[in-house]
């Protein structure tokens, strides 16, 4: 007796089994599955991407004894960039081994004065570093580190080969993966405020004039929008021809 009783327990167990495997498929169709992302990104904007990163910022100058406007307007600029982002101190590396040390010496105090004008002296660092070749124009460099906008990994490399002679990853029809790498450096080197990548920046206020002359016109009946007049010119008048 209890042997019929168990098989049958097994035939209605069995039943429903075979009922949920039926089912399965299609349970499958109403669930919003995620796939995994793909092991090598196919956009360069994913293989290399621009990221707010804590970097060096740094300028070469090249001085004698005195500087001209055009390299102090430069270490102002550097300055500006110092107080906007930067934090820490300003590295000043002075050259040794040049063949005018006496010249280089004159320049390192005019650099120094510049950044005192500025109001930066108390942060700044003097180092020095060896010139490794005499002949060459020795700088004065300049650094501190900030917030810049850069390329996560760096340019010129290649993983795979591009020929792909020995395999079929060529086949792929996709971009190799350095494709990109230099296009993207060149906009984060572009981007003169990195924080505009992450936040927007707040509206300017309005130009009051132009929206009471609007609303002038409006209230006169006439055409509220901005009139361009625009006047052609014959080409082959130009020049008195």
């Amino acid at each position: 007796m209890s042997i019929r009783l168990n098989s049958a327990k097994f035939k209605v167990l069995g039943a429903r089994l075979a009922c949920l495997a039926a089912m399965a498929p299609l349970a499958g169709c109403g669930v919003n599955r995620t796939l995994p992302p793909r092991v090598v990104a196919q956009d360069y904007r994913d293989r290399h991407p621009v990221v707010l990163a804590d970097a060096t910022t740094s300028i070469d100058v090249f001085p004698v004894n005195r500087l001209d406007n055009a390299t102090s307007g430069r270490i102002r600029d550097f300055v500006t960039r110092y107080r906007r982002f930067g934090h820490g101190q300003i590295t000043l590396l002075a050259p040794t081994g040049a063949k005018d040390q006496l010249a280089v010496r004159g320049g390192v105090d005019a650099v120094k004065r510049v950044l005192a004008d500025s109001g930066v002296s108390s942060a700044v660092y003097v180092a020095s570093y060896p010139v490794s070749d005499p002949n060459l124009a020795a700088p004065v460099r300049l650094s501190f580190q900030g917030v810049r906008a850069k390329v996560a990994g760096r340019c010129g490399e290649w993983p795979a080969d591009l020929a792909s002679a020995s395999s079929l990853e060529g086949w792929d029809n996709t971009t190799y993966w350095n494709f990109g790498c230099a296009s993207q450096t060149t906009l984060a080197a572009q981007i003169d405020d990195p924080r505009d990548l992450v936040a927007q920046r707040g509206e300017s206020p309005s130009d009051i004039e132009s929206r009471m002359r609007a609303i002038g016109n409006v209230r006169k009946g006439a055409d509220p929008s901005t009139e361009w007049s625009v006047k052609g010119s014959n080409i082959s008048k130009v020049g008195g021809g």
